[in-house]
């Protein structure tokens, strides 16, 4: 009577069978969840690594952009304001021609020197000027910048310093983003507050109005000529913004070449890890229910 040899070892070999396939599944929904062939560092050591760098280089430019718009807002508002203080000195030049005319009495030339001192107090606001907090002229002090002083000839007197803030925008890439308002208001010779003080007196003591005139001039051309700084800064930054914004794309480019799973392919492997499992897990059912009997039969 010959011998029958049951394998032992089929079970084993079903269930890491099954272990396998439910693996090769498991990964292909995850890639199919995901986009990516890489999900963990095991899937792809050298891949994961790039994955990493290619990241930290996303977020930092990230980062510089988040920057970049946060001081547009800053540069925009500079130049808003500096545009207001310009209209309001070409109202004081206008003011001023009226006042040099012979003809007006008394009265009228107060009239002109009282709408100058709301001009004055004008000015005095535009140069206090705060975005998100902060005075935008007090250099990189966080005091209020000009107060008016009845000790001062020019009746303002400026608490800030004369320092500039930097912001990186870029990898060895820092901006100036602003300008002192003593070098913007209180330049010698240019000093906003001081040649409407002065314009004022001589329309009070009708005495040296054309001189006066002449200096609220130069101190129009002196912020009109400061407003070119913030533009440039402006320019700078836009600059910046396409550059980051084109490295982004092609991070983004160079992540789905590197990790980036074919769907189609994948899906067609989760197909096949579907139908083996079906079949192991059948499979198993029938050793289940088979005994040794039925080998004899």
């Amino acid at each position: 009577m010959s011998s029958i040899r049951v394998n032992p070892l089929i079970l084993p070999d079903l269930l890491s069978a099954l272990a396998q396939t439910r693996q090769q599944e498991n990964t292909a929904t995850l890639q199919l969840a995901s986009g990516s062939r890489i999900n963990q560092p095991s899937d792809d050591p050298a891949g994961a690594a790039q994955m990493v760098s290619n990241r930290d280089q996303s977020r930092q430019a990230d980062s510089f952009l988040r920057s970049i718009t946060s001081v547009n807002g800053l540069l925009q508002t500079s130049d808003s304001t500096l545009a207001s203080v310009v209209a309001a000195l070409q109202r004081a030049i206008s003011l001023g021609v009226q006042g040099a005319n012979g003809t007006l009495s008394n009265s009228d030339r107060a009239d002109v020197a009282g709408e100058l001192s709301g001009i004055r107090q004008q000015l005095i606001s535009l140069a206090n000027t705060s975005y998100q907090g902060e005075f935008i002229f007090a250099g990189t002090a966080i005091t209020q910048p000009f107060l008016a002083s009845a000790t001062s000839t020019s009746g303002v007197t400026y608490q800030g310093n004369a320092n500039t803030n930097i912001v990186q925008v870029g990898t060895n890439y820092s901006l100036q983003i602003n300008q002192p308002g003593s070098q913007i208001f209180s330049s010698p010779g240019s000093d906003v507050f001081q040649s409407i003080a002065d314009l004022i007196t001589s329309l009070q003591t009708n005495t040296g109005v054309g001189g006066a005139l002449g200096a609220v001039r130069a101190a129009f051309d002196h912020v009109t000529s400061q407003r070119v700084f913030y533009g440039n800064a402006v320019n700078q930054l836009t600059l910046q913004q396409q550059y980051l914004n084109a490295e982004k794309l092609s991070l983004s480019t160079a992540a789905d070449s590197i990790s980036g799973a074919d769907l189609a392919a994948t899906a067609t492997t989760l197909t096949q890890a579907e139908v083996a499992l079906n079949a192991e897990l059948a499979a198993m059912g029938r050793i289940a229910q088979t005994s040794l009997f039925d080998y004899l039969k």
